[in-house]
């Protein structure tokens, strides 16, 4: 079964000239509110609309319709990096996947430049708070598979990361139902605003003179969304009634941007009402068959471990001292959602579209390939291997991301030592899946992170005054001498002739260097024990000594969690 999200019951009467009862229901576009909003203070502007229509008039006088970094740059007096950053993050979450800055080479970026009416609706929305997390319903049972606490504290909070998110209230990532329902209020309240700056004006005074064309309106899909697969679902001129009947070959008539206003603000409240009785049956104990789209804090370790939503984001959760894997043919092009994982080894491989890694630690997290973002928040003592086209870190600790990336990692946040190191690891599909979602593995940015403000404007929580400003701590690049590869076993069977038998992404000089030195050491050690003139008692003392070495440094290095991998779950 389906979410029954779609078909609404209110009706309309057919002679009635008021504006039509909505019979869809809308949804808003998670990823530009998930990994869109970049913490820089001067996109966080005192009045909005002002700012952002006066840099709509100075940016559409001179560039057109689309705006490159440098223009973007001097408009908003920022620096180019940044100017840089908002147009890799914008065309990260951009709604159609044919605009020109999606399928841009990274040289190109610049000089192609972002569409100003998705550009002016990605500024405002940098006013956005995010929800508070909500407290677990056992917390008694949560405690139970946390780690020991963090050895140190960060000058932001007396508590790290995931002691901030695992508090005595027990706070943790709100569940889909209440970001969607907060993303829906958020919309509600900025509409008007929001239409405003998508809208023309034509002769006459006030609200009246304001027109939306069907161009304008195709633009509102960088927020929102009908049907339950985003994009692929009704395209959002065909339900309009204003638009739905327009001629192909005719340029279809604005609409009053009242009348837009009046009619998406009913689809709204009719769609805050569903997720509202979404919401009250689940607390009531009788969720919906049909409702896959669960609170993600409300699965315990020992119930079911992933979940698929109903618009395509799977959830791996509770994972605790074991193994866990996911292969291409388990997920159609989802989003992937690790949560809450301890101790463990988590294999996602195959080809995504976003990825978030949320409060797990002493994990080792491998993803495959993630054709937009990913975003790792609130981890400690976490490895993650990933290749994907972006990530950002956000308030973790010891954590070492060994990453095959095509822009700069960014970090935000109350970080503390951060290790940044190139991708080490392979599978017999990865360059399949790279080349599916668009990550090139000629360039590797891994060793360019950019770090921003402790502060994320973004979060509703209360910081301490003083602290706006400062830079978050940056991550360091591992000692070559440290920089092992990490092997996956092989579960894939049948492979292709033409099946990666490497690491796709080229190894920096010192890295390969010390792999290879590595490979030699380990040759002639080998060699030495085979010729060795020993007496099989001390053959049987030489082998205990190594393995308690070996044991030891398992559990060191935390290596240790590979080997869940051959015990099974």
């Amino acid at each position: 079964m389906t979410d029954p999200i779609e078909p609404s019951t209110s009706t309309s009467d057919p002679n009635s000239n008021s504006t039509p009862t909505p019979t869809i229901l809308l949804h808003p576009r998670r990823e530009p509110f998930e990994h869109g909003l970049l913490p820089i203070q001067k996109l966080i502007f005192t009045d909005p609309v002002q700012a952002l229509t006066q840099l709509k008039e100075k940016l559409s006088s001179s560039f057109a319709l689309r705006v490159g970094s440098a223009a973007l740059a001097d408009a908003l007096q920022i620096s180019s990096d940044h100017a840089r950053l908002i147009l890799d993050t914008l065309s990260s979450v951009l709604h159609s996947e044919s605009d020109p800055l999606v399928t841009a080479r990274p040289e190109d970026v610049d000089s192609i430049g972002a569409d100003l009416r998705d550009l002016v609706l990605f500024l405002y929305i940098q006013s956005y708070k995010r929800l508070l997390p909500r407290s677990h319903k056992d917390s008694a049972a949560v405690a139970d598979v946390w780690p020991s606490t963090s050895a140190f504290d960060g000058y932001l909070s007396a508590l790290s990361p995931l002691q901030l998110v695992r508090s005595n209230t027990r706070r943790f990532m709100p569940s889909q139902a209440d970001e969607e329902a907060h993303q829906l209020s958020y919309l509600q309240k900025h509409l008007a605003n929001i239409l405003s700056l998508l809208s023309e004006h034509v002769e006459g005074e006030g609200k009246e003179s304001m027109v939306l064309t069907i161009e304008g309106f195709e633009h509102l899909g960088f927020l929102i969304h009908f049907g339950d697969k985003g994009s692929e679902g009704v395209p959002l001129s065909q339900a309009a009634p204003f638009f739905a009947n327009s001629d192909p070959d005719m340029p279809a008539v604005p609409v009053l941007a009242s009348q837009v206003h009046d009619w998406l603000l009913e689809i709204i409240a009719a769609s805050l009402e569903h997720v509202s009785e979404k919401n009250s049956a689940k607390e009531s104990g009788s969720p919906s068959s049909s409702d896959q789209d669960i609170a993600m804090s409300d699965a315990s370790p020992s119930s079911a471990k992933a979940s698929q939503s109903a618009r395509s984001s799977f959830f791996i959760e509770g994972v605790s001292k074991s193994s866990y894997v996911k292969q291409a043919s388990d997920l159609k092009n989802s989003s992937v959602k690790v949560i809450n994982c301890h101790d463990s080894v988590i294999y996602v491989l195959a080809p995504l579209r976003y990825a978030t890694i949320y409060g797990c630690s002493d994990a080792t997290i491998v993803l495959g390939a993630v054709g937009k973002a990913v975003r790792v928040e609130h981890c400690e003592r976490v490895h993650v291997i990933l290749a994907s086209k972006r990530v950002c870190i956000v308030n973790c600790r010891e954590c070492i991301f060994f990453l095959g990336v095509n822009q700069r990692p960014l970090i935000v946040g109350d970080n503390h030592k951060l290790q940044v190191a190139p991708y080490n690891t392979f599978y017999s599909q990865l360059e399949e899946h790279m080349t599916e979602v668009g990550i090139d593995a000629t360039i590797n940015r891994w060793h360019e992170p950019l770090a921003l403000g402790v502060i994320d404007p973004h979060d509703s929580l209360s910081h301490p005054a003083g602290v706006a400003d400062a830079q978050t701590e940056s991550a360091a690049c591992l000692d070559p001498d440290q920089f092992t590869n990490f092997l996956i076993p092989n579960w894939f069977e049948g492979e292709p002739t033409k099946s990666t038998r490497n690491n796709p992404f080229p190894l920096p000089d010192p890295y390969f260097t010390s792999q290879q030195r590595n490979q030699k050491n380990l040759g002639e050690i080998q060699q030495i024990l085979r010729e060795a003139p020993l007496e099989e008692n001390r053959k049987r003392e030489l082998s205990c000594a190594l393995h308690v070495y070996f044991k030891d440094w398992l559990y060191a290095s935390g290596n240790i969690r590979q080997l869940y991998c051959l015990l099974g779950d």
